[in-house]
């Protein structure tokens, strides 16, 4: 099984797609490397890119051409400007030349170039991408990628289980490694977790590389609470966060966002005022993320906004909150989020929408028990109870985009984490029916039996049946 670090599955990044922008995005960075590294960079005169299967069908929409010819030109989603990614995009295309690599103009009409295969996939995964470069001594070269999901790639011939692989203390590929040594140990998820990541790097580089995350995501919410306006794409989607906070601040003055969490603090913690704040984080994420800005994958893109809303619902309506619970509850989360990707699948083209808010419901879920004084089997409890009704959710995104009912969703998610974790804080796992690793087992093959037109293809559900217009699409 594949060693997957926290820091694999939260990934700083570029919306509005995990698998459909920053996959074939890294895609992309690999096959420039690819040709550094041959020696050849310099003997290109031509290149295109083949999209197959979902990455063809909802290409326009999740701005795949975009992270292609961006990749590409070696720019990269964790630090690219955001003011870059418009005008590096707009300028390949109105010059007919793309900067390979960053120090190589080759021809490249993104039109003729960019193949979209509408109704071709490859067999491995639904999500392939093929990379063909052109030679001076008439040569070619080619390189077939996969975007598995949550910006993971795999090119096509290698394995996980190929790559060297660093030892972890606690060995993790199932929810019953996790109980063993819990038990074991007598630490809380968080703990294993830990101890895990030391094998791969030091406890600073770990705290700040966690808070650095957060930071993201807490600026994420905060910078798109105060956004207005319609989202790209076409389908004249009205931005929200912004009326729902204004709303909610009633008023009150603040020149940063600390001061603008100390109002919340301080400020009604009612239910409707609660639940309507956990609802505004989770909006304003994937408003920002529709809107191409910058996210961290949680474990997707498309379910990015379910992670913060529900961490930063906890540090705002928890009065015992501190600090570090922002290192639990990441490193708890993270440890869930992977064995779904083990044990069945973080990618909507292969698992449907299930795969998505489902896991970073169960993730958030999982996490906010532990926080809540929930012992270890709890929290299992809690992640499974909330994968357990988002068994079978489609993935139906009208006109391609990352929009409707994407945005909507993340909100839904935060919420069933939040119940999900107080009923699992009242009951005993003991008597649980269903344990984490069978809901894992049951959503894989869920995913399995699930007709291809649920799974981020726009043929069917809510795609389907309302009717859109797009130019892009």
């Amino acid at each position: 099984m594949e060693r997957i670090s926290v820091f694999d599955i939260f990934k700083i990044g570029i919306g509005p797609s995990s698998s459909h922008t920053m996959g074939p995005w890294k895609a992309a960075n690999q096959f420039v490397q690819e040709l550094e590294d041959s020696r050849r960079l310099d003997e290109m005169v031509g290149l295109n890119v083949e999209l197959f299967g979902s990455l063809a069908k909802t290409g326009k929409g999740h701005g795949t051409d975009l992270a292609v010819i961006l990749g590409l030109q070696n720019y990269f989603p964790q630090n690219i400007p955001l003011e870059m990614v418009g005008l590096a995009f707009d300028r390949v295309i109105e010059e007919c030349r793309i900067n390979f690599g960053g120090r190589k103009w080759i021809p490249f009409y993104a039109e003729k170039d960019i193949i979209f295969h509408m109704d071709q996939s490859l067999p491995f995964h639904s999500n392939g991408i093929t990379f063909r470069c052109f030679f001076e001594d008439e040569t070619s070269y080619s390189a077939t990628f996969y975007s598995i999901g949550g910006g993971f790639v795999v090119k096509e011939g290698e394995r996980f289980e190929d790559e060297p692989v660093t030892q972890m203390p606690f060995p993790i590929d199932r929810g019953e490694d996790l109980q063993k040594w819990c038990n074991l140990t007598g630490m809380p998820v968080s703990g294993v977790v830990f101890e895990n990541e030391l094998s791969l790097r030091i406890e600073e580089e770990i705290r700040a590389k966690l808070y650095e995350i957060w930071e993201v995501m807490k600026a994420c919410i905060y910078e798109s609470c105060h956004k207005e306006g319609e989202l790209p794409g076409g389908l004249k989607v009205q931005r929200r966060a912004k009326s729902l906070a204004g709303k909610l601040m009633q008023g009150l003055p603040y020149g940063n966002v600390e001061e603008w969490i100390q109002n919340i603090k301080n400020g009604d913690h009612g239910f409707s005022n609660t639940l309507k704040w956990l609802s505004c984080f989770a909006l304003a994420v994937n408003e920002e993320n529709a809107a191409f800005g910058r996210i961290v994958t949680a474990p997707t893109n498309g379910a990015a906004g379910v992670i913060p809303a529900v961490l930063m619902y906890h540090l705002c309506f928890n009065d015992a909150a501190t600090e570090n619970d922002v290192i639990r509850f990441l490193l708890t989360a993270g440890e869930f989020g992977s064995l779904f990707k083990k044990g069945a699948t973080i990618s909507a083209a292969m698992g449907g929408c299930q795969a998505e808010i489902g896991v970073s419901s169960a993730m958030a879920a999982g996490a906010l028990t532990e926080l809540l004084g929930g012992t270890f089997e709890q929290a299992m409890m809690a992640a499974e109870i909330a994968m357990e009704h988002h068994l079978g959710m489609t993935c139906d995104p009208i006109g391609g985009l990352v929009q409707v009912p994407c945005i909507e969703r993340n909100t839904m998610g935060a919420i069933k984490a939040v119940t999900a974790a107080q009923i699992a804080m009242e009951s005993d796992p003991a008597k649980a029916l269903v344990s984490l690793d069978a809901v894992i087992k049951t959503m894989k093959e869920t995913a399995l039996d699930m007709n291809t037109k649920y799974k981020e293809t726009s043929d069917g559900g809510l795609a389907l049946h309302i009717a859109v217009n797009l130019v892009e699409c």
